[in-house]
């Protein structure tokens, strides 16, 4: 049996170092707890995903003698049988962990991006979007869409753009791809504390979605410039923009993609990516502001009761409206000329101040009154779970 405890061992540790490749990134039980050691955990992942392929070469090359003797002299036939049997279990979970459970073999790019405009549409006009509006072009992105893909690479008046999604975390941002005056490409390697994590083609740095902050490698502390963008349905961005055009589905991620169908509304069943209905749980979904270096979190439910929120984050005055349709959702300064408004909500879904009684549309433009002509700035905002947002706004408040 002495003759056979290097070639199991040997075994056994390369079976183990392909496993930990994956569990630290990826959602398996344990490996994404939100707590200061998850840092920790990515880091030692990083360490594998960067030297495994030198451990696994010295380790091939120790095993193979005592591996073939271990197939050809077993002291015992079944032996052979242990050996043998571990040598393809080793194949297979080789095979499994840089093939089949790499994150960009599982969710991949798409093959043919066709944006159309409206008059072409196929996306129902109910569905969520992401809209980016860059030197006077607009662009929609279904969340159903790029839910799949994570990113998609676009260019958009001029100016290239990567959109990004996690739907684990619900998180939507577009990042400027462009580091240090250089376009970088970037691939799905796994993920951290439940949110999507990036790698880049120039020096192997894993970036953060929710934050577009690299977090290991050469580039740590590097953050990518965020692209503002509108979390609205389609209709309610068309309104806005009507020359928009508008991501279309792939057809060779047809399944994929539709199995994404009930995710806008928060009914697909699943413990990953499934809604709480509930208030302040993991799952529940909140509406995330940042003003300055203050962030707030606000419930999505009080949202939905109350429709315009009135509000302060940090020194910042802001208004939370909801749009007739329930889903699409705006945050705008209550700060103008240095009077600070207080909105409430009008029959028709727009929003009057109490101050002047001026009439303001749904984008934040006064078209009636003394206020007329005047424009609300918008302030950087997003729907995502609550665990998304509390794991990376360490001091955030929640709104109350």
């Amino acid at each position: 049996m002495k003759s056979l405890r290097w070639p199991i061992i040997g075994l056994l540790l390369l079976i183990l170092l392909e496993a930990a490749r994956v569990y630290f990134i990826m959602p398996f039980p344990g490996s994404q707890l939100d707590d200061a050691a998850n840092l920790n955990r990515v880091a030692g992942a990083y360490w594998l995903h960067e030297y495994a392929p030198w451990i696994r070469a010295i380790g091939i090359s120790l095993l193979v003698v005592p591996v073939f003797q271990g197939l050809t002299k077993p002291n015992r036939p079944w032996h052979r049988w242990l050996v043998g049997g571990l040598l393809v279990g080793y194949g297979v979970v080789l095979y499994m962990v840089n093939m089949e459970m790499m994150a960009d073999h599982m969710f991949r790019q798409p093959t043919t991006k066709r944006m159309v405009p409206m008059s072409q549409n196929k996306i129902p006009t109910d569905k969520l979007v992401l809209g980016v509006v860059e030197n006077g072009e607009a662009r929609a992105y279904p969340i159903q869409l790029i839910g799949y893909h994570h990113q998609v690479r676009d260019t958009v008046g001029g100016k290239p753009i990567m959109v990004t999604y996690c739907t684990v975390c619900r998180t939507g941002r577009v990042f400027d791809p462009v580091v240090k005056g250089h376009p970088e490409t970037f691939r799905l390697v796994g993920m951290d504390h439940f949110n999507a994590m990036f790698e880049d083609d120039s020096t192997g740095s894993w970036w953060r979605q929710a934050t577009g902050e690299a977090i290991v490698g050469p580039r740590r502390g590097e953050v990518l410039g965020e692209i503002p963008a509108q979390h609205l349905t389609l209709a309610e961005w068309a309104a806005e923009h009507p020359r928009t055009l508008v991501m279309q589905p792939d057809p060779a991620f047809k399944k994929q993609t539709d199995s994404l169908a009930a995710y806008d509304l928060g009914t697909r069943r699943s413990k990953l990516t499934g809604r709480d209905s509930a208030s302040w749980k993991p799952k529940s979904w909140v509406v995330g502001v940042v003003a300055g270096t203050s962030a707030k979190a606000f419930d999505w439910n009080d949202l939905v009761k109350k429709r315009v929120i009135n509000n302060v984050v940090g020194n910042q005055p802001v208004v939370l409206s909801l749009a007739p349709d329930g889903k699409s959702f705006r945050v705008f300064s209550r700060t103008v000329a240095s009077q600070t408004l207080t909105f409430a909500p009008t029959p028709d879904g727009q929003l009057t101040d109490r101050g002047t009684g001026s009439i303001w549309n749904r984008a934040g433009l006064a078209i009636a009154g003394s206020q007329a002509g005047k424009q609300l700035m918008t302030i950087p905002a997003y729907q995502e779970f609550y665990h998304s947002w509390r794991s990376f706004h360490k001091q955030q408040k929640k709104a109350k």
